[in-house]
């Protein structure tokens, strides 16, 4: 599996292990996490003052992009926990935690904004401050530029398709910010219905974002993978001369490593020595061309007693 296969997929509440292979590409999203707080926080002092439900969408969704690198840093704290006789694989399903604490806080506020978007709708209100609305407009806009720009210049240096990604998606959610000018021109126009309109849209993208981020969530936390990935383990499995077949190979993360476990058969004539040492190279084969697989358990079956179903008989 490649990571720059995904490079133009963007999930929220889990972090890519590609950002992870450097220490650049941490820093990258701490300050990116920084400017998106920043702007949030401006944003939502706005949202105070005036009471532009498309402006509290707009900020919602950016506090949700910024929520993305909590599971990095929690998953940083722990990974300095070494493995222990209770916690013997150590504590990477902690990042699969927080990743769901995450969707689950972007739901409720999705929930928030799309319910105070159909209350205004039916009972508007007035909206004040209108120059303040455009500014924190124009504020989204650059501070989610700014990270574009950031994350796709580290992206490129250290070869992470998926810190690019996020660049490019922080682009498009510039674009977005820009869409509350609509709802302030609308109300400037005496159409003040435009502001809870814009604000159900961005409602919408919000939920979309919940759905898209949950698929991801709950598959790793029910230790499911890209299916290519197996293939890939039994391809470059079957390089290593000696190996008949492969019969089995369960795969899983933990946090932002793979652990992997495969059946192979070799000849049932060969010693243990020998079916050892092909073991070994099939061991080293996989830790050396699958990207992020940490650790992988080589079971070796005999051509004439080959795979898991054998033993159930």
């Amino acid at each position: 599996m490649n990571p720059h296969n995904h490079a133009h997929e963007h999930t929220h509440g889990t972090i890519d292990p590609s950002i992870l292979t450097t220490s650049r590409g941490i820093w990258a999203v701490k300050w990116s996490l920084l400017l998106l707080m920043i702007t949030t926080a401006f944003q939502a002092l706005i949202v105070y003052i005036s009471g532009s439900v498309a402006l509290l969408a707009d900020t919602i969704h950016n506090f949700g992009d910024a929520l993305t690198a909590i599971p990095l840093g929690i998953a940083f704290l722990f990974a300095r926990k070494k493995p222990n006789k209770r916690f013997t694989y150590g504590y990477g399903r902690v990042e699969d935690l927080a990743g769901f604490f995450v969707v689950f806080t972007i739901l409720i506020s999705a929930i928030v904004a799309g319910y105070e978007s159909i209350n205004r709708f039916f009972h508007p209100q007035k909206i004040e401050y209108l120059g303040a609305i455009i500014a924190a407009s124009l504020i989204g806009f650059l501070g989610n530029e700014g990270v574009a720009i950031f994350r796709i210049k580290v992206g490129k240096e250290i070869g992470s398709g998926a810190l690019i990604a996020d660049g490019y998606h922080a682009r498009t959610d510039g674009l977005v910010s820009l869409g509350v000018l609509f709802s302030v021109i609308g109300v400037w126009l005496g159409y003040p219905l435009l502001d809870p309109i814009i604000g159900l849209i961005m409602t919408l993208m919000i939920f979309k974002i919940v759905w898209e981020s949950s698929i991801a969530v709950f598959t790793r936390m029910l230790d499911g993978v890209d299916p290519d990935l197996v293939d890939k383990i039994k391809i470059e499995s079957r390089h290593v001369t000696g190996v008949e077949s492969i019969n089995e190979v369960r795969v899983r993360w933990l946090g932002h490593r793979l652990h992997a476990e495969v059946n192979i058969t070799v000849d049932q004539m060969l010693s243990v020595k020998e079916g050892h040492r092909i073991a070994k190279e099939v061991h080293h084969e996989l830790l050396h061309h699958v990207p992020f697989l940490s650790n992988v358990i080589i079971h070796v079956d005999p051509t004439d007693a080959s795979g898991e179903s054998y033993h159930y008989n």
